[in-house]
């Protein structure tokens, strides 16, 4: 296959904190309507064929119910980092029917459909020690044992995993730990992490996206924050248990560690036994019906030099089916070779049919921090839209090895900016977009796979992130949210910076200067922003659009997102797009429904035109995924308004709220 290779305007909180997550058809079979997986469907389309809301009646959408986890009032002190920002899922009525999530302290939650009344909740009592990015649950998964007679114990059962690395099974309807599975209902994944690497710090290795279901296994990645900063993180490999003992079946590890690995091809022997990372940190998608498994890998370590791990560094930063029964690869398709700039897979593998030349074809679409889609065929891997190999830079620092060319699809068009120039510098006022374009100008690089150097590489913030994008397959649109802040990345010899350098504070991998353990290097890695702390680009800064994959692939529309008064001392609601971080969703009622965006709103969209038709306050921004379904007769939208760091520290929330008709 071709694969070979954001007073005066003080934004800065939420536009670092951005720059910190960096970065004819239809519907698959098996999705469906009641929303029983974290996208949706086992797929990620985050699609619903519940149209009872619609286009004529959304306006007269009302707040339903609301919910508050208490993990704020029980962790007062962890509330920067303890935001909710969850996306639930309903139980089948023969599992009790409820919704059910989990909160950023990792407790399980049951409710009321309906109402919102709290059913049942399940406190695994983390243990609160360092945190290595924030508090986190974005999902949890659901499983029906078919072997098990009706009525049995954890006939119906859930998945969660914790920030303190375990993975707990619990009874669907009773909340009560599955005895059978792990100890306890328990699987301790910690010491599996911790023997490759034991000198890991406590958070450096965490659960950060749910777990997936298929047949009769429960399946967990990782995230890594150790990468930024040493060449021998922990492995990042993909576990799946046994669904109903708790029995470790398989691991993937995505660097092959044996040299005759064929994928091992131009690592050295060295490489191959210290290099960590590749690890699967966003969430996974799976094919129940083909038992393929869809995995979204992130960079090797470290993420800014690769100088030791020559090679494409296959199967890293890579889309990677696998065949769920035994965890080998079906194929793989790499999106960068040989990553130098953090541009790990962010967002979930959608797998939807496309219609094309009048069949249907098996795709998965994946989108990329660097604003590139892929569109590959789900069984073979192969470009559905063609992609070019073409050559990029490879005078990076001495000791790097880079990829003479990296893949491009032909189609979709690129949604990010290519490239920064002094030119483009912008600010509220004259001072301010002076001492912009001084700061573009300052950067000896610019653009998509310019190499890190000495002199500081500018290239933009995530075009798209775990969030991820939602695919109506009416009418073969692809919706999704797009933010764009410029960035730069420098590296240093970690001889020449002062230990007081490396000393300062910083905000994950953003600040001063970080040493890059096992290399020469350190690297500095933070947004470009102008003295009164905007970013030093014009707006909009955060949009929402939708593509149309149907045949042309070009844009249907496309529209700010978000206005900047809660970013702002005086709250003038500016139309220039926010800081975003979650997803949409689509609905047959020729709805998108999204929050996303830093300004506590949550909004409807009309599909065909991108027309706003609805709007909403949420008690913090409502950045997570939404999802619908229907009980009783009665549609609800559902979505958690917790903040995130991306909109700063002010207000970080626990709430989820539901909408419905009157």
């Amino acid at each position: 296959m071709a694969h070979d290779r954001r007073r005066a305007l003080r934004l800065s909180p939420a536009w670092a904190g951005l720059v910190a997550l960096l970065v004819g058809s239809v519907a698959m079979a098996g999705d469906r309507d009641d929303w029983q997986h974290y996208g949706g469907g086992p797929g990620g389309s985050h699609y619903s064929s519940l149209a009872q809301i619609n286009r004529d009646n959304v306006a007269s959408l009302a707040l339903a119910w609301s919910y508050r986890t208490g993990d704020i009032e029980r962790h007062p002190e962890h509330r920067p980092l303890a935001a909710l920002n969850v996306t639930p899922i309903l139980l089948p009525r023969a599992a009790g029917e409820s919704l059910v999530f989990c909160s950023a302290m990792n407790r399980v939650i049951a409710l009321d459909p309906a109402s919102g009344k709290e059913r049942w909740v399940h406190d695994p009592q983390i243990r609160i020690g360092p945190v290595g990015s924030k508090f986190l649950c974005r999902g949890v998964a659901y499983w029906e044992d078919s072997d098990a007679a009706a009525g049995a114990s954890c006939k119906h059962r859930i998945f969660t995993s914790t920030n303190d690395l375990r993975l707990i099974g619990i009874d669907a309807l009773s909340g009560k730990p599955c005895e059978d599975f792990g100890t306890a209902g328990v699987v301790d994944v910690q010491p599996d992490i911790y023997d490759d690497a034991p000198d890991l710090k406590e958070g450096d290795v965490q659960f950060s996206a749910p777990p997936v279901t298929i047949a009769d296994l429960v399946v967990i990645g990782s995230s890594d924050n150790s990468k930024f900063w040493r060449a021998d993180s922990p492995r990042g490999e993909v576990r799946a248990y046994d669904a109903r003992t708790g029995a470790l079946r398989w691991k993937f590890d995505p660097i092959p560690h044996e040299a005759e690995n064929a994928e091992a091809l131009g690592w050295t022997r060295e490489g191959l036994e210290q290099t960590g990372g590749a690890n699967v940190w966003s969430m996974m998608s799976v094919d129940p019906a083909r038992g393929l498994l869809f995995l979204p890998t992130a960079t090797a370590a470290p993420n800014n030099f690769g100088g030791h791990r020559p090679g494409d560094n296959r199967y890293a930063n890579s889309v990677v089916a696998l065949r769920a029964a035994d965890g080998t690869v079906a194929w793989h398709f790499q999106i960068v070779h040989h990553d130098v700039w953090d541009l790990d897979l962010p967002a979930q593998p959608i797998l939807v049919d496309l219609r094309r030349d009048g069949k249907r074809v098996p795709v998965v679409i994946q989108l990329t921090k660097q604003g590139l889609i892929f569109v590959l065929h789900r069984e073979t891997g192969e470009p559905v839209f063609p992609v070019e190999e073409r050559p990029v830079p490879t005078d990076g620092v001495p000791g790097e090895v880079l990829s003479p060319t990296q893949p491009f699809p032909v189609r979709p068009a690129p949604l990010g900016v290519p490239k920064y120039t002094p030119e483009q510098a912008w600010g509220f006022t004259l001072f301010d977009r002076s001492a912009c374009r001084r700061k573009l100008a300052s950067f000896g690089r610019s653009g998509l796979y310019e190499p890190p150097g000495f002199e500081g590489t500018l290239t933009a913030s995530s075009a798209n992130n775990w969030g991820g994008a939602a695919f109506d397959p009416e009418r073969s649109l692809l919706v999704l949210p797009v933010s764009q802040v410029p960035i730069y990345t420098r590296l240093k010899r970690t001889a020449d910076v002062t230990p007081e350098e490396l000393d300062q504070p910083r905000m994950g991998p953003i600040g001063p200067p970080t040493a890059m353990a096992g290399t020469p290097y350190s690297f500095q890695f933070a947004p470009v922003l102008s003295p009164l702390f905007s970013p030093c680009t014009p707006p909009p800064w955060g949009e929402l659009m939708a593509l149309d994959l149907s045949g042309d692939t070009g844009t249907k529309w496309r529209f700010t997102l978000g206005t900047l008064e809660k970013l702002m001392p005086v709250p003038i609601p500016l139309p220039f797009g926010t800081p975003l971080a979650g997803g949409p969703t689509v609905t047959a009622g020729g709805l998108v429904f999204i929050g996303a965006s830093a300004d506590e709103k949550f909004r409807a969209f009309d599909i065909d035109s991108g027309r706003k038709l609805w709007e909403v306050s949420t008690p913090a921004s409502a950045m997570a995924t939404p999802m619908t379904y229907s009980v009783g007769g009665r549609q609800f939208v559902v979505v958690a308004a917790g903040g995130h760091i991306v909109a700063g520290f002010r207000n970080v929330s626990d709430y989820l709220v539901a909408y419905a008709l009157p």
